[in-house]
């Protein structure tokens, strides 16, 4: 007999696989990490964008269209939604807090963001067989 407390071993890959995720919060969690790629991908962007903003404005004293300057409002408000995305996903995927902080701080450092999206995906896609 085997204990149902513990998952089962898939013999090629000696991973346990995720028999003890049940399916609504496997769909869950899919449809959390799908709106956190997407936030993760466009706070990226906008960081990028205003940091080309500020080194062309700042260090080399370029003249800035007037409509640069909603850059960094945007970027703000994308960052909220980022950090609500990270959170979203942490509750569902039952993150440490720890864990939540360092992802939503990948949102403030530039190319950051797109590293940590990457990392949290596959995690993510491993722990619940998402693929």
């Amino acid at each position: 007999m085997t204990d149902p407390s513990v998952p089962s071993v898939n013999a090629s890959t000696s991973n346990p696989l995720p028999s003890h995720v049940h399916p609504d919060r496997q769909s869950r969690v899919a449809s959390a990490l799908s709106l956190f790629s997407v936030m993760a991908w466009i706070t990226g962007m906008f960081l990028i964008a205003l940091v080309v903003r500020m080194v062309c404005q700042y260090v080399l004293n370029m003249e800035i269209p007037d409509w640069a300057k909603y850059i960094a409002i945007v970027h703000g408000w994308v960052y909220i939604a980022y950090v609500a995305s990270v959170m979203n996903l942490g509750m569902k995927a039952l993150w440490p807090f720890g864990k939540i902080i360092l992802t939503a701080l990948a949102g403030v450092v530039p190319f950051f963001s797109f590293f940590m999206e990457s990392k949290r995906r596959r995690e993510v896609q491993r722990e619940f067989a998402l693929l």
